[in-house]
């Protein structure tokens, strides 16, 4: 049976002070009135019912996601004692489905990125499952079409094409964000997609792998799915480490039983990561400025600016460019959008300051 897990773990700290540790960025209502999660859901529609939908996440917010979803069941919100990165938040959802569906194919998708056509992203998904249940070697990976050299995403080598599947390739090689001249060779060549951190395997297969590459990690998660009750016990004894370092390069290189297969994806796509990207998604004025809650601009020209205060307070500009404004209740955050990526510094400042109260 075909099944969702919707990864919505992080914290999101380059979108502090709007992302705190108890309203992680996943779960901001800054687009539209609803939250990223909630788009993510939505996106799915279509692809399987909602109780084949699972959603990895913090277990300190697990029961505002459950608001947020009242579609997913209780016993599919998996909330993790503690961030262990991508690698267990994907192989625990696997062990579990495994237990309850031997022949469970899973698709894993992100809760921070905006997608756009939404048919082509079903399209793909779609393929996905497909591919992998008529290959139960194959580790399913998405590779959306490169538009720009950006180089603040990882790149995909795509090797030869899947027999039957025109828009499937092999992958031959995972690539780390590059320079801006590396980002222009990938994108004149036309070998290279974008990797969309994205992923379709049989929930046995992915397991299978990690017995071979990573036993330890597949005994604890094992565990896991055998005794629920023991997760803060067991989860913290997890290594740390990202599934792409732990199963997905390793397999495209030859190693383990599988092979690393990727689905081609014509969208326009936006990791909402931070406040430039978050940005580019909201509405602009004349002026180029973005704009929510009360504000007043006078000669203000490409700002950011986000007034979430409850007291009716007003966040009055004049004269500014280029500039991120963010009032919260707490917290008002002023920094130019070129150095929006240092908001972490920021963070670990004002908590070694202040205390983790503010974070």
């Amino acid at each position: 049976m075909r099944y969702v897990l919707i990864m919505a773990g992080g914290s999101g700290k380059r979108l502090w002070p709007l992302s705190r540790q108890d309203m992680p960025k996943q779960l901001l209502k800054v687009l539209g009135g609803k939250s990223l999660l909630r788009i993510a859901f939505e996106r799915l529609d279509g692809l399987v019912p909602a109780e084949n939908v699972l959603v990895c996440t913090g277990a300190d917010y697990a029961h505002v996601v459950a608001a947020e979803l009242p579609e997913v069941a209780a016993g599919n919100i998996l909330g993790e004692p503690e961030g262990r990165d991508s690698l267990n938040a994907v192989a625990w959802p696997a062990a579990v489905l495994a237990a309850r569906d031997p022949e469970a194919v899973v698709a894993v998708v992100t809760a921070d990125q905006i997608m756009h056509p939404v048919e082509s992203f079903r399209e793909a998904v779609t393929e996905g499952f497909t591919v992998a249940e008529e290959h139960p070697d194959a580790l399913v990976t998405f590779g959306v079409v490169p538009t720009t050299p950006h180089t603040g995403y990882g790149y995909l080598r795509q090797g030869a094409v899947l027999a039957g599947h025109p828009e499937v390739s092999v992958v031959e090689e995972f690539r780390e964000k590059p320079d801006r001249e590396t980002a222009e060779s990938y994108l004149a060549s036309g070998d290279y997609w974008w990797n969309a951190g994205m992923f379709v395997w049989r929930a046995s297969t992915l397991l299978e792998q990690l017995r071979l590459l990573h036993p330890g990690t597949h005994q604890l998660v094992s565990d896991l799915a055998a005794h629920p009750d023991q997760l803060k016990i067991i989860y913290p004894q997890l290594v740390k480490i990202s599934v792409d370092y732990a199963v997905m390069e390793p397999v495209s290189q030859g190693r383990g039983s599988a092979r690393v297969l990727g689905v081609r994806l014509p969208i326009t796509w936006h990791d909402v990561g931070g406040f430039a990207s978050l940005g580019e998604q909201l509405p602009r004025d004349d002026h180029g400025n973005a704009t929510q809650g009360i504000s007043v601009l006078v000669d203000a020209r490409d700002n950011l600016v986000i007034n979430q205060s409850e007291d009716g307070r007003v966040v009055a500009v004049v004269g500014l460019s280029d500039t991120v404004i963010v009032q919260t209740p707490q917290i008002t955050l002023v920094c130019p959008v070129t150095d929006a990526e240092r908001i972490k510094e920021l963070v670990a400042e004002v908590t070694s300051r202040l205390g983790r109260g503010y974070a």
